[in-house]
């Protein structure tokens, strides 16, 4: 039967839907409840599972082994408090348990089939979604064609190989977990935030890391100054980071069985052996494999491009999450699910207002970041304010030996109102939302400053870096900075 056939046969009525949402990771899964309770007739596609690359190779993984990486460094602190034991060992079968329980738990706890089907919608998996047209799919597992008047695209994104010769020797981290038993030393390639937290992870475990970066520093989409406190860290705790690199040229086996790896770096060609070799560089949407020719859906670098109500070039077919490439992190793409289950349902126009958006990684020590950087007001042109409260001045981190990091908060002058926070240190992701949930509602320094904040705790310094700031904002205006 041929395409062209299968489109035109007429379908039955549980093949037709209001609304078909393609991908079930936190973004989708979000869509087909939202647009269920609004009383659409909801269709949930995915390949094998629910989950998305967050639940089941992503977040919640990476969350497990960046947890047990920090009972290792603090059973091994533990003398410090007067506590003798021996050195901890690592049961990787036992951590790699740990994980599959752990996504199984989150899965049951969201209990999506359930809650879709009390809504009268259905949760199909059937293998990949092929686009026949602009409102029908074929299901390539069993050859099922659905039709819908919406389409919602949530299809995530994936992890990639960069193309050098011998690349299919790399791991990506979704692979980590796979292994059976953990490497001696790996290179990671790419300090992005998936790179900066398996290095720290793979470091506690005992791992030899070497981080490679093409930039001239780490974790390049962070503030600089974060990324300076975190490569001091890491490097305190051997891991060795080489940036500016200019590129891989290949990766080779060689006769004893190790990874050799060439690459560039200052004009010279260098050599590193490795156990193992992962590749943490870019993340492009998973719209390959979709038919988006077939519907007239048009893709720009990777992303489906969609305008301010998260319509692709066809105005009934929206994108949210990766698939897109805007925010990219869980945290915005399901409330972007959200808006365009409601205008694919209610037929409005409602643009997707993007909010500050907090983002992080569970590091040794952590980083976060919420709104504009330092170098990013400056470079906006605003008249702004900067202050620094350091982890070694507040009482908590000295209590629990946690000295290392600052809280920066960035201000708009003279109003005094918060536009940005970054930070490194212990709970730093934690810290964050408290910064956060005031920058949403415009909070200005002077208004956290008078926040009494509980003792002795982290999110202390959040006060502490509003009342700083709002000293400078008054003695030295724009431009000012203190530490």
């Amino acid at each position: 039967m041929t395409a062209a056939e299968t489109t035109t046969r007429p379908l039955a009525e549980s093949d037709r839907f209001d609304v078909i949402v393609i991908g079930g990771g936190p973004a989708g899964s979000t869509a087909a409840v939202h647009a269920g309770l609004l009383g659409a007739k909801v269709a949930l596609l995915d390949r094998r599972r629910l989950g998305g690359t967050c639940t089941n190779t992503g977040c919640v993984p990476t969350r497990v082994l960046a947890i047990t990486a920090r009972l290792l460094r603090d059973i091994r602190g533990a003398a410090a408090y007067g506590i003798r034991m021996s050195e901890p060992t690592l049961d990787w079968g036992e951590t790699v348990a740990r994980v599959r329980q752990t996504i199984g738990d989150i899965g049951h706890l969201k209990r999506t089939p359930d809650r879709l089907r009390q809504l009268g919608g259905e949760v199909i998996l059937e293998g990949s979604a092929v686009f026949q047209d602009a409102h029908t799919v074929k299901l390539s597992d069993t050859g099922r064609v659905l039709s819908a008047g919406h389409f919602i695209l949530a299809v995530g994104g994936r992890a990639r190989r960069l193309p050098f010769p011998g690349a299919e020797l790399t791991l990506t981290p979704d692979e980590l977990t796979e292994l059976s038993t953990l490497p001696r030393s790996i290179v990671i390639i790419g300090s992005g935030y998936t790179g900066v937290q398996v290095t720290t992870v793979l470091n506690a475990f005992g791992v030899a890391v070497t981080l490679l970066e093409t930039l001239p520093r780490i974790l390049p989409p962070a503030d600089a100054d974060v990324a300076r406190t975190l490569r001091e860290s890491f490097e305190r705790q051997g891991i060795r980071i080489i940036t500016g690199i200019g590129g891989v040229e290949r990766l080779e086996r060689g006769p004893e069985g190790t990874l050799h790896l060439t690459y560039t770096h200052g004009g010279q060609t260098r050599l590193l052996q490795a156990d193992a070799v992962m590749v943490a560089a870019g993340w492009p949407a998973a719209t390959e494999g979709l038919g988006l020719e077939a519907a007239g859906v048009k893709v720009e670098r990777g992303f489906i491009e969609v305008n301010e109500q998260l319509q692709s070039s066809v105005p009934h077919i929206y994108a949210v999450g990766d698939a897109n490439g805007r925010d990219m992190l869980v945290q915005g793409a399901v409330f972007e699910a959200e808006q365009a289950a409601e205008n694919a349902v209610r037929g409005t126009a409602r643009p997707y207002t993007r909010m500050s958006l907090p983002s992080g990684g569970f590091t040794d020590p952590d980083h976060a970041g919420v709104g504009m950087t330092e170098q990013q007001a400056r470079e906006s042109g605003m008249k702004y304010a900067v202050a620094v409260a350091h982890y070694a001045d507040l009482e908590r981190a000295i209590i629990d030996g946690r000295t290392t990091g600052f809280l920066k908060l960035v201000a708009e002058v003279p109003t005094g109102r918060i536009v940005g926070a970054h930070g490194t240190g212990e709970n730093a992701v934690e810290v964050m939302q408290a910064v956060a949930t005031a920058m949403s509602g415009d909070a200005t320094a002077a208004t956290l400053s008078s926040v009494r904040f509980a003792y002795p705790t982290y999110t202390a310094i959040v006060g502490e870096a509003a009342r700083k700031l709002e000293l400078v904002i008054r003695q030295k205006g724009s431009g000012g900075r203190t530490e």
